[in-house]
């Protein structure tokens, strides 16, 4: 990271306030200069004493403070760095973000800066999930914010869920991702994810455990990195990928013909658990157990192999990256796999009954090729999409 890189700060005042001083010495390890900014209910958690310790620089706090405004004005302020955080985001200040209010030094800033902005919400779960903040993110998303987190877990309120701050060092990960250069600009490259689901009825249907939790984090990773992202994704909870053109399929066949009616590509990365068969013979009408007199019997055909067709086609992409999920002799399994599809990268997981792998943010993976095998220890998704990222950029580097 070069020396010169600089970001304001913004801290909000919600209790995850303390994890900002982290946040700023992982930054400074980093060498990014911060710029912190701290609101008036912020310092209700922590003390502009404190925060310019850490930070060794001057806390800005008031809009209309004659001295900052003589030394920095807000105006000048805005546009001193080369991105704006704010963490933690709370409900109160994305509201005000969202709706153009600018009351106080930290929404004046906002509102009137040309630089890219991140956020990092932190807020009760009701607050999270309540419609008013949905429509205020969404409207932040469109005004081309940038959100990390939030993450699921145990609330200072004693609740548990979705609304916890991203931890320091996800949100440092963030950061330096936006302040990277465009190493994959232009580059196209496709992400599938999630899984796919196979009809049995109208009601019911075949699947597995996968999130998306994983392909997302890639996409992400890419856009920021400025490729060009078509994101073929099954069903999923989870918000798409800003920036990626977004394909929704259920079935594995839809994934097929979506991936191959939307190349070439010169990356594809297969982070999709696809199912291997479908039901032949599907029923256009739920299965009524007492029209049974035994157990309905289904026909499974095989699905094709979307990692095999991109490995072998024609029209080949220059990097091929595939993913295995097994329950035992992950790295053997994964070399077969690496060997018989053809592709030039296995990222491997392993599955067993007490794996938190699906549905988990973080994940312990094993790269493999043909030559080597390295193991990276457990992370956040996300960490991981950067790290692939980094693989692909050297790809392209050493051609």
């Amino acid at each position: 990271m070069q020396k010169e890189k600089k970001i304001t700060l913004i801290i909000g005042g919600g209790i995850a306030a303390y994890k900002s001083l982290e946040l700023i010495r992982l930054l400074q390890n980093e060498n990014i200069e911060i710029i912190p900014i701290l609101t008036k209910s912020a310092r209700n958690f922590v003390t502009s004493l404190s925060l310019a310790a850490i930070s060794k620089k001057k806390v800005y706090t008031d809009l209309f403070d004659l001295n900052d405004e003589t030394e920095m004005g807000h105006i000048q302020l805005s546009r001193a760095s080369d991105l704006i955080v704010v963490a933690p985001a709370t409900a109160n200040l994305i509201s005000k973000m969202a709706n153009g209010l600018a009351d106080d030094l930290a929404t004046t800033l906002i509102l009137a800066t040309d630089k890219k902005v991140l956020l990092a919400p932190s807020m009760n779960v009701r607050m999270w999930t309540h419609p008013a903040t949905t429509y205020n993110l969404k409207k932040l998303r469109d005004y081309d914010f940038h959100i990390v987190g939030p993450n699921t877990g145990d609330m200072a309120c004693g609740e548990f869920g979705p609304g916890r701050m991203a931890e320091p060092v996800e949100i440092k990960d963030q950061i330096i991702l936006k302040l990277k250069k465009k190493s994959l600009l232009n580059k196209k490259i496709l992400v599938t994810s999630g899984p796919t689901i196979e009809k049995i009825d109208p009601v019911r249907f075949i699947s597995n455990n996968s999130s998306g939790l994983q392909g997302n984090a890639i996409a992400n990773a890419l856009v920021n990195l400025g490729a060009n992202v078509t994101f073929v994704t099954g069903p999923t909870n989870l918000p798409h990928p800003l920036g990626a053109k977004i394909i929704s399929i259920e079935s594995a066949r839809e994934m097929h013909r979506a991936v191959f009616s939307n190349g070439p590509y010169d990356v594809a990365i297969c982070a999709a658990a696809v199912s291997d068969w479908y039901i032949k013979n599907i029923s256009n009408k739920k299965i009524k157990k007492k029209d049974l007199s035994s157990s309905p019997q289904f026909s499974l055909e095989k699905n094709p192999d979307i990692l095999e067709d991109l490995s072998k086609g024609a029209k080949r992409p220059n990097l091929v990256i595939g993913f295995a999920a097994e329950t035992e002799e992950l790295v053997k399994n994964a070399k077969e796999k690496l060997r018989s599809k053809g592709c030039d990268l296995i990222v491997a997981n392993k599955i067993n009954k007490d794996s938190t792998v699906f549905g988990s943010e973080h994940n312990e993976v094993s790269i493999i090729t043909n030559t080597d095998t390295k193991h990276w220890d457990k992370m956040s998704k996300y960490k991981i999409g950067i790290k692939l990222g980094d693989l692909i950029e050297k790809h392209y580097a050493y051609e």
